[in-house]
């Protein structure tokens, strides 16, 4: 068995979803360091220190010494992070769906003496990997439709929903525009727009375009395919009231605002929900065949301690492909994309293997 690549890691700010990837690889056995501008309310089981990951300075004193750096932060930081990163030659893992992050981070990769692998949580991420697998079993691939809804199981109120995730994130995605393949010509569309109906397990969802959750996918199967695109599930009219507010209102002016006041108005709630809906078509064996994934994700338990759906999804998804670079199933440098992940030895992680159940 080769040695591991990765011992030391360092994950960057501890909120639902980097405290929980922080145990996740704790208990995988990796020597974990949480870093974060507070120290935490509770007791963890890896060594905590406070730092501002607005000092360039202080980062970078706070990773030397690792191996990896994982960043759970909000994606303006991921630029700065990632340049750190590529300094003290640590591997690069981050959630990030802000494709001008992604761009800068794949210059960085060009001269990167480890891995940098941004776009590691569940879209962009795993869905991609899926996408993917799906995709790779046709000779020739008409299309692939990735669809994702990260939602409240009990919606209330006209916008049936709630900000597990991030309300910088959500507001960026609503916003900036998507990279979409059309009739074989890559391009890009408006965000909040192609609102087509979505079922699943019976339930009635619509789906529209968001920015980000493609990754890569775009630039890898140019030229291989005719329709490719990444829309955002969500309960059917909640794109009308968020064109609404953003473009009739003008919120689109002051993101920050927006983002202030869609939380406020709908604050997270515990009993969430992940949908995944993927499918491809191609041609296979002579005969233009459909492959699906469709799955919900739940809440479940860790160590006794209940986490959300949207928290454990996007996890597993960053802890797997991490055990995937350091057991030496993914390169050891340059960029990689999610799509060049095998969905085989993802579910094979300790930490993908929640996915396969």
């Amino acid at each position: 068995m080769s040695e591991a690549k990765i011992s030391s890691i360092a994950v960057l700010g501890l909120g639902g979803v980097g405290e929980l990837a922080a145990i996740l690889l704790h208990e995988s056995g990796f020597k974990v360091t949480g870093i974060d501008l507070k120290a935490p309310d509770r007791e963890l089981p890896f060594e905590v220190v406070t730092a501002s990951a607005e000092s360039a300075a202080e980062l970078a004193k706070v990773l030397k010494g690792n191996d990896a750096v994982l960043s759970c932060l909000p994606y303006e930081f991921n630029k700065e992070v990632a340049r750190i990163a590529c300094e003290l030659e640590l591997y690069y893992f981050d959630l990030t769906e802000d494709v001008p992050t992604k761009e800068a981070i794949l210059e960085l990769a060009k001269k990167s003496q480890k891995l940098m692998a941004p776009q590691c949580g569940l879209a962009p991420g795993f869905v991609g990997i899926v996408g993917a697998h799906l995709a790779e079993q046709f000779e020739e691939i008409r299309s692939i439709k990735l669809r994702v809804g990260a939602l409240p199981q009990h919606p209330t109120g006209l916008l049936a929903y709630s900000f597990n995730w991030s309300p910088e994130g959500v507001v960026n995605e609503y916003l900036n525009d998507c990279e979409v393949i059309e009739d074989g010509e890559q391009k890009w569309t408006s965000p909040m727009e192609w609102v087509e109906t979505v079922y699943v397990n019976g339930e009635r969802l619509e789906a529209f375009t968001t920015s980000g959750g493609l990754g890569t996918m775009c630039d890898t199967y140019h030229g291989r395919i005719e329709n490719l695109d990444y829309k955002t599930m969500r309960y059917p009219g909640h794109a009308r009231l968020m064109n609404f507010f953003f473009h009739e209102l003008l919120m689109r002016e002051d993101r920050a605002l927006a983002g202030k006041i869609l939380k406020n108005a709908k604050p997270p709630v515990d009993e969430d929900v992940v949908h995944i809906h993927v499918s491809a078509e191609g041609m296979q064996d002579g005969r233009l065949s459909r492959k699906e994934f469709v799955r919900s994700y739940f809440p479940i338990k860790i160590n006794g301690r209940a986490w959300r759906a949207i928290s454990w999804t996007t996890s597993s998804s960053v802890c797997a492909v991490i055990e995937l670079v350091s057991n030496g199933k993914l390169p050891d440098k340059g960029f990689l994309r999610q799509e060049h992940v095998s969905l085989e030895d993802f579910f094979a992680t300790t930490n993908g293997s929640r996915y396969a159940g």
